[in-house]
């Protein structure tokens, strides 16, 4: 573990081996050159070791977040963020920059980002070289950075990615001082599986990697129950569950919000556009699914309107979109064969590896009564959506069975009713026939979509009872739940 007790042994066996390694060069006449040599490198080393542990008035009051992967797309690291700096910590967050932070986090004070690059390694040659020389880039980037910064009385570093930060954020602890804080969201070896198989060296290595350093932190968090029993079971890590909650941005949107943030989307997406004989109400503002009277400003939902349904994703291989799409155009033949039910707006937002193949797959839909769009929003636009949109969709099957998708979160922060695909675990967030319902393929979606939307735009039916169990269950907070489960954590290492 990363502790100070752990430090102090360090640097004494340190000092033992190169104190007594200049004995061995000692002549009857006197010390040779490569035991002055090695004298001058021990005095060196552990005049730099004792600086790197030098400790300041601020010293206990400093946390580096750590995450290897896009600050903008890591939302759970963002609270940590805010959390901490909410509670008087100066915050280190380290990460790459590719997508913009929200702005709570632009605009604290107390959290500095130190934006890291992301490493591809040698492209060239076998795929074993290229993860070789990506794990060692990192490694000697990853290393810098935080030797570079003042001393932080906490590393706290998300997981996975964890290769190679697990084992770098260690050694700098160790060094240091500092405690060394774990936040599992997965397992990483999993998510490489899915792409690579379970079979494959570098799963393996990643595993061996996971198994070897996850137990060396001092602290662990998780996200669900189940992944805390299975980390104390097999890999012997006792972690503290810290459920994901929706930050306070998340909520039902007004009106006139959702109004602005239709007419800002239309600007760029026509699936957001009021079309025909709207155009010409030259009294009214008006889009898809809300009219602005220009006379008074009052903002009306039509009558009229498609039912919007959202989803997100990072457009990987733990998420099918296929069903999605499937789905949706088993509804369309709903439609077409002469069932009452609202035309739809479907909007996937996120990035990701996989999302150019799936946008082929869209435009190559025949759809008249689906209207489909892939943007990238704001953070500030994101919680805005999800408050405005009558359905979601959660596609995201854990690739170890142990984490929950922290969209399904953001929705019911909003009141969201969800339709989620099954996998182990599920049930500790979504209580199926309570605040959504869950399907295991294509035709079980759709037919969920069907009678969900069977009575819209009325608020009766299970839509409306969905929506009604979310509003009188609003759990927790994230503020409140992380005040009560890491707050003490941090406090009991000062």
């Amino acid at each position: 573990m990363a502790t100070r007790g752990s430090t102090v042994a360090l640097l004494a066996v340190l000092a033992v081996v190169f104190a007594g390694l200049p004995s061995y060069f000692v002549t009857d006449s006197g010390l040779t050159c490569p035991g002055v040599c090695l004298a001058v490198v021990a005095g060196i080393l552990l005049t730099c070791l004792r600086r790197l542990r030098q400790r300041d008035g601020g010293s206990d009051r400093r946390v580096c977040v750590l995450v290897l992967g896009d600050i903008g797309r890591s939302p759970r690291m963002q609270y940590h963020a805010l959390s901490l700096s909410k509670h008087g910590y100066q915050v280190t967050f380290v990460g790459f920059l590719d997508s913009k932070p929200h702005q709570d986090v632009l605009s604290e004070e107390k959290i500095r980002i130190v934006a890291i690059s992301e490493v591809k390694g040698v492209q060239a040659g076998p795929k074993l070289l290229t993860y070789v020389t990506k794990t060692i880039v990192q490694s000697a980037q990853i290393l810098h950075v935080l030797l570079s910064m003042e001393l932080q009385a906490h590393i706290l570093m998300q997981n996975p990615p964890g290769l190679p930060g697990v084992a770098v954020a260690w050694v700098v602890c160790v060094l240091r001082g500092s405690t060394f804080i774990i936040d599992w969201h997965n397992y990483g070896y999993t998510i490489m599986a899915l792409s690579l198989g379970a079979s494959h060296p570098v799963v393996r290595l990643a595993k061996w990697y996971e198994h070897l350093f996850g137990p060396l932190a001092s602290h662990s968090l998780c996200v669900t129950n189940a992944m805390k029993g299975d980390l104390l079971k097999n890999w012997g890590i006792k972690a503290t569950t810290l459920y994901d909650r929706p930050a306070s941005i998340f909520r039902e949107t007004p009106l006139d919000l959702q109004h602005e943030l239709f007419v800002r989307l239309a600007e760029s997406h026509p699936q957001f556009r009021a079309t025909g004989s709207d155009l010409k109400e030259m009294e009214a503002e008006t889009t898809v699914f809300t009219v602005r009277n220009l006379g008074n400003g009052d903002v009306t939902l039509r009558l009229d309107r498609p039912a919007l349904l959202i989803s997100s994703t990072s457009w990987t291989e733990d998420e099918d979109f296929s069903i999605l799409l499937k789905a949706l155009e088993e509804y369309e033949d709903f439609i077409r064969g002469g069932a009452s039910l609202p035309s739809l707006v479907c909007v996937i937002t996120g990035k990701g590896p996989q999302k150019e193949h799936y946008k082929k797959l869209i435009s190559s839909l025949n759809l008249e009564h689906v209207k489909i769009c892939t943007p990238w929003l704001e953070a500030e636009d994101y919680p805005l959506l999800l408050g405005s949109a009558d359905l979601g969709v959660c596609l995201h099957k854990s690739s170890s069975g142990l984490d929950l998708p922290m969209k399904v979160v953001d929705m019911f922060g909003c009141c969201l009713p969800v339709c989620a695909i099954q996998f182990d675990c599920l049930q500790e967030l979504v209580k199926h026939e309570e605040n959504g319902l869950i399907f295991r393929d294509s035709a079980e979606l759709a037919e969920q979509l069907k009678s969900l939307l069977s009575e819209f735009p009325s608020s009766d039916g299970r839509l409306g009872t969905f929506r009604s169990n979310l509003r009188a269950s609003r759990g927790q907070r994230w503020e409140d739940n992380w005040d009560q489960n890491v707050l003490p954590l941090l406090a009991a290492h000062r």
